[in-house]
């Protein structure tokens, strides 16, 4: 399960690009309850999303030339410059080359073979969020590709990341988990075929979608709704996980929701 207690390959952040963060402040508010904390002048309109007094995500500005609205996924790393050297050697991008953030950490950003984006985080004095798999805090990282298993075999080299197979109707999912510990217990998110599984037709792109864990489903779609985001996907149980629901917030960037089934 997804959770705080970080090791090598963890999603231990997660931010959207906004290229208006007051109105997604706003969006994120009404859909979660989320509160919007500033990280100063100093920080260039970045900001701490927060629940309870804890941080579940952040949000900032848009910074690369081109760049849309999106959820960007980090996942933990000790070594970042090792990390990004094997992200070229395994025929990735490094599109921001490691750097220190503020005696924080350090960040890098990168883009799969496949073209999904996704960035690494080695924990400084900020380890992480702080809360993962509760409700209205991020419960599951999916990646959508055409090649899951050329791709799982990248994060493997970067990540030594393990995948168990799970049958479902019309396609075959990948449920990763990390390299320590009880595979079932390490498991925070998977892979499936691009063009298949829940995100199908809600604008067909590479990418790692965030889970948030929601009490309740419809009502949570209903909010975004009313608050300017899309419908990609409608409230619908899948038998085993639970009931979920695909969105886009007012400026397009791509999340779902999960109220997991009471027995996982």
């Amino acid at each position: 399960m997804l959770g705080t207690d970080f090791r090598t390959g963890s999603p231990n952040w997660l931010d959207l690009g906004s290229p208006d963060t007051a109105a997604a402040a706003a969006f994120y508010g009404a859909v979660f309850g989320w509160e919007f904390a500033s990280a100063g002048p100093e920080a260039g309109g970045y900001g701490f999303f927060r629940q309870d007094g804890k941080t579940v995500a952040a949000l900032g500005p848009l910074t690369e030339e081109g760049a849309r609205s999106a959820w960007m996924h980090h996942f933990m790393t000790p070594d970042i410059r090792a990390t990004a050297e094997a992200v070229r050697a395994g025929g990735g991008q490094v599109r921001t080359e490691p750097m220190d953030v503020m005696g924080e950490g350090w960040l890098a950003q990168f883009t799969d073979p496949q073209g999904a984006e996704f960035a690494c985080w080695q924990p400084g004095k900020t380890k992480g969020f702080e809360v993962a798999s509760a409700e209205n805090a991020l419960v599951w990282a999916e990646l959508h590709v055409p090649d899951p298993v050329a791709d799982i075999a990248f994060y493997a080299g970067l990540f030594g990341w393990r995948h168990a197979e799970m049958q479902t109707p019309g396609m075959t999912y990948r449920v990763l988990s990390t390299a320590d510990g009880d595979q079932e217990d390490a498991s925070f998110g998977g892979v499936a075929p691009l063009g298949d599984g829940a995100g199908a037709g809600a604008g067909e792109e590479a990418r790692w979608v965030p889970y948030f864990h929601v009490g309740d489903v419809d009502a949570t779609v209903a909010r975004a709704r009313e608050n300017g985001g899309t419908v990609l996907m409608p409230a619908a149980d899948v038998p085993d996980v639970g009931r979920i629901g695909w969105l886009a917030d007012p400026f397009g960037a791509v999340f779902a929701l999960l109220k997991p089934d009471p027995q996982m």
